[in-house]
């Protein structure tokens, strides 16, 4: 996980400065960025939390996050949409076992690369399991997650290469040949699904190009 380049910090722990998203959901607390819908706000579709100070090519992202019930996500190499709406790759961020850490595509090729598998997606959009890293019962029993805490999430791309890793372990790779849909680059940004109430939380937001 090397690199020549220094991490940089994408939250100064006070406030949203160079962030953007709607503010009935979004703001900081207790030193965290903390992501909350209510029964009193709820999003009728999914709503996202945009990093406007850069675009992400090859780059390692690590942060810590949160989260007790809903379904959030890191989109990355994303594309805005305008309305805080992105489409593109998402690590998972979910209370449950086995599903927390899995690659998606919001709005287009949805599931990638499931919990512990290692994927390529050929050039016709196919999607072939090359071998499995673990499985998901092993992950488990490695405490790969640890539920309702805080817990690290790293992100690393070069290329059509993606990997991502919970509390020091891998949880899936892909290599992405489908030069229709890949995206090399895009943005940032940090979701709060549609449906319940939920809160999600995220502090510790490092990024450095590789």
């Amino acid at each position: 996980m090397g690199g020549q380049n220094e991490f940089k910090s994408l939250f100064n722990g006070t406030d949203l400065t160079g962030w953007d998203g709607d503010p009935r959901y979004w703001k900081v607390a207790e030193g965290v960025i903390r992501g909350e819908s209510t029964f009193k706000a709820l999003p009728l579709s999914n709503t996202f939390l945009l990093w406007r100070d850069g675009i992400l090519k090859d780059f390692e992202l690590r942060l810590k996050f949160r989260i007790s019930s809903g379904n959030s996500g890191i989109q990355y190499r994303s594309r805005d949409l305008g309305n805080w709406t992105v489409a593109g790759y998402q690590a998972e961020i979910e209370n449950k076992q086995g599903k927390v850490g899995l690659l998606y595509e919001e709005k287009g090729r949805k599931f990638l690369a499931n919990v512990g598998e290692r994927v390529e997606m050929g050039s016709g959009g196919e999607r072939r399991v090359l071998s499995r890293i673990a499985s998901k019962e092993e992950l488990i029993g490695k405490g790969y997650y640890k539920e309702k805490e805080w817990n690290d999430y790293t992100i690393i791309a070069r290329g059509n290469h993606l990997e991502q890793w919970l509390n020091g372990i891998k949880i899936i790779e892909l290599t992405d040949n489908d030069t229709a849909h890949r995206a090399l680059d895009g943005i940032l940004a940090l979701q709060i699904h549609a449906g319940p109430p939920m809160r999600v939380e995220f502090k510790n937001i490092f990024l450095r190009t590789l």
